[in-house]
């Protein structure tokens, strides 16, 4: 009895009016009735089993769909060059450190008697070995593009008919007492679970430098989302929506035709996908959504304790897009000089000063260990250079 107390006592703190309704406003008012449908807390629900859902659809898309696709494509399935077995420095990378530093080195030099920059080309190698191979990044590109495109298409189609895309003002005219519509309700689910789903994939997906950023992004997203349907701030909502989803089209395609080789293709998608994605998140964002969820609504309705929540979490998305920005004028910048989008700083993949899939050579005898240390040290921090792969990956 007293833990059934305490729940109850912890839902109703949660769920205060005060917090999450404007004054004056109470659950009461905002019950489904015949004559109007709005929003419920509990219809959030099913975006968990939703969820579920699109990632074994995914799965089933990626199988039959895109893998077929990118052998079409000539992509091959094989991965990044296998390290040489060898069982003393698989114990090393399995059980110790997957990033020997120079000490560690200089020792399984002298136990092995190769020389430092072999054994860095190894671990460089067997890092590698567990990433995916080309075919698998395509896959997983082509399913974003797919949904991206499914869902930007739906939301322009729906929202070209209502006034709110029109005049940003309207979103707040009689707020909270906006009826839902089913065309928002199916758009708000869908791109929860969707948002759910890359949320727990992303431990399963390609693992990349941004993985605490891009966690900490579908958060706020998911947060976003949350809070705008459960006190009916839905109609600003599917504008934030739709404004993000129009980027991450093009830059899934990038991704696709620079793993497919069309380099011309992918360089000519990275720029439009550049010019969209500042355009529309340091320019659409801040002055048309930023704009009327900080001022017009407060000069409509005035501010409450949940809508300063909102905005602090839209300025928050506001500043992870300002560093993606950053990154995507680097590899711009990267590009020009190079004459391609080729790598950005996001990927694990690493590659050296050497050929990159040049085979791993037999092991040296160390006659002249001051030659090889005076190698090591020209070549950088543990003998390679980091470098990325393509196109980053934002929403």
């Amino acid at each position: 009895v007293a833990t059934a107390c305490e729940m109850a006592g912890i839902l109703s703190w949660f769920w205060n009016e005060r917090f999450w309704l404007p004054h004056n406003v109470t659950w009461a008012d905002l019950k489904n009735t015949d004559e109007a449908t709005f929003p419920q807390a509990e219809d959030l629900y099913l975006a968990c089993p939703l969820a579920f859902c699109i990632f074994m659809i995914r799965l089933v898309f990626e199988r039959f769909i895109a893998r077929p696709c990118a052998l079409g494509l000539k992509i091959q399935a094989n991965g990044p060059q296998k390290a040489q077995p060898n069982a003393i420095l698989e114990k090393v990378f399995t059980a110790i450190t997957k990033h020997p530093d120079e000490k560690r080195l200089e020792g399984l030099s002298k136990q092995l008697d190769w020389d430092v920059r072999t054994i860095q080309r190894w671990f460089r190698q067997r890092r590698n070995q567990e990433k995916p191979s080309t075919l698998a990044r395509f896959c997983e590109s082509m399913w974003r593009f797919t949904f991206y495109l499914y869902i930007f298409t739906y939301g322009v189609r729906f929202l070209k008919k209502t006034p709110w895309l029109w005049n940003t003002r309207e979103c707040w005219y009689n707020y909270p007492y906006q009826p839902l519509t089913v065309d928002i309700h199916y758009y708000y689910i869908l791109e929860l679970s969707f948002y759910l789903s890359l949320l727990f994939s992303q431990f399963t997906d390609i693992r990349r430098k941004d993985f605490p950023i891009m966690f900490l992004h579908h958060l706020a997203t998911i947060s976003l989302i949350t809070f705008s349907y459960v006190n009916n701030m839905a109609r600003v909502g599917t504008l934030v929506l739709c404004l993000h989803d129009a980027s991450d089209i093009l830059m899934e395609a990038a991704k696709m035709a620079n793993y497919a080789k069309c380099q011309r293709l992918c360089n000519l998608l990275f720029v439009m996908f550049a010019m969209v994605f500042i355009s529309s998140r340091l320019g659409l964002l801040p002055v048309w959504i930023l704009n009327t969820t900080l001022f017009e609504s407060w000069e409509i309705m005035g501010p409450y304790p949940s809508w300063w929540v909102f905005n602090l979490l839209l300025i928050l998305l506001q500043i992870l897009h300002s560093f993606w920005s950053y990154l995507i004028v680097k590899i711009a910048c990267r590009a020009i000089s190079r004459g391609k989008v080729s790598k950005d700083d996001r990927s694990d993949i690493e590659s050296s000063s050497d050929e990159e899939d040049s085979p791993l050579p037999a092991p040296v005898q160390k006659h002249h260990n001051s030659t090889t240390n005076g190698t090591n040290k020209a070549h950088g921090t543990n003998g390679y250079l980091t470098a990325g792969a393509p196109c980053p990956d934002q929403h």
